[in-house]
């Protein structure tokens, strides 16, 4: 019987704190697969709070997982600066060294990387603290658009749902797929869910009440992105500059290329009509200044990490 250890931390999200026991108190051996053993410890004894006001009090201490083959830290309160227990960071680095498999989920990873076990690895975190957990670990290689990183020994997730996905693929991982579907049955959720986290990211309208010239390209942009004849050329000349000083201008006020920022607006025009309307997916492409759905389908896929129709799935199409 593996061991599954799991860290709560005082202010965690409640959501988030209950992924990792849902899905390995789930019973397999009836069918010839794993049982786990799950110990939730708390990072201090005694009740912790929550997010959601509700106290928890884990029955187990960080002692007694010490033997654990998976040592999972769910979200953890938001980063405040105070550092984490030296008891937790010592549970993770000898949980690490002795060969234990140790998972973030979401706000998690904070805490690894505070660890040392991101250092010189690929790991994901939440979305809307992606920049910040960059800024706090530069030797942490981080990517931005993945519900979950697998790194052998260290896995990462992003928000609430991908720490299920995340868990979800360490069962397929080292149990196999029938595990992780019967798993997957059990919680009425997809076994694997295509794309990665930037489908779900907020992305708003810049803010265009400017008179600067960069923000004028950028309104005529908006107004005309039905236009397939609509191009950087056209953005400059709106504008009133010269192609290269445009183009120096904007890269300098957007942080893209002007190309780029177009081609994305067009996406998350895409985006707006695909999840409001059942309009045909050829139609959408030409409402957001594309040909055809053919034409709007990689840059789509490149940008959301899954095609139009499964967004559209995903995300309705009323």
């Amino acid at each position: 019987m593996s061991t599954v250890g799991i860290v709560v931390g005082e202010g965690a999200p409640l959501l988030e704190v209950a992924v990792a026991p849902r899905v390995f108190e789930i019973d397999h051996s009836s069918r010839g697969g794993p049982r786990f053993d799950v110990r939730t410890a708390g990072e201090r004894p005694g009740p912790l709070g929550t997010s959601a006001g509700i106290a928890l009090t884990p029955p187990y201490a960080l002692a007694d997982l010490g033997d654990a083959d998976i040592v999972i830290v769910p979200g953890w309160r938001v980063p405040d600066g105070r550092p984490t227990s030296p008891d937790v960071l010592g549970l993770l680095r000898r949980a690490h060294e002795s060969g234990a498999t140790v998972v973030g989920l979401c706000l998690g990873a904070f805490v690894l990387a505070e660890a040392g076990l991101l250092d010189g690895r690929r790991a994901t975190t939440h979305w809307v603290r992606l920049r910040e957990f960059a800024d706090r670990h530069p030797a942490v290689d981080v990517v931005e658009d993945a519900l979950f990183v697998d790194e052998g020994s260290v896995i990462t997730s992003a928000g609430s749902a991908a720490g299920l996905d995340a868990c979800l693929h360490l069962l397929r991982r080292d149990h196999g797929p029938e595990v992780a579907n019967a798993t997957a049955r059990a919680l009425v959720v997809a076994p694997q869910r295509a794309g990665g986290q930037a489908q779900f990211v907020e992305q708003p309208v810049p803010p265009l009440d400017s008179p600067d010239p960069v923000t004028t390209a950028m309104r005529h942009a908006l107004e005309h992105l039905d236009d397939p004849s609509l191009d950087v050329d056209r953005l400059a000349q709106a504008a009133r500059l010269s192609r290269r000083s445009f183009d120096r201008r904007f890269r300098s006020a957007a942080g893209c290329s002007p190309l780029q920022w177009l081609l994305h607006q067009r996406v998350l025009r895409a985006q707006q009509i695909l999840s409001t309307t059942a309009l045909p997916v050829d139609t959408v492409a030409r409402a957001c200044g594309f040909a055809d759905g053919v034409a709007l389908r990689p840059h789509f896929r490149r940008l959301v990490g899954v095609p139009p129709q499964t967004y559209r799935a995903s995300f309705g199409g009323r």
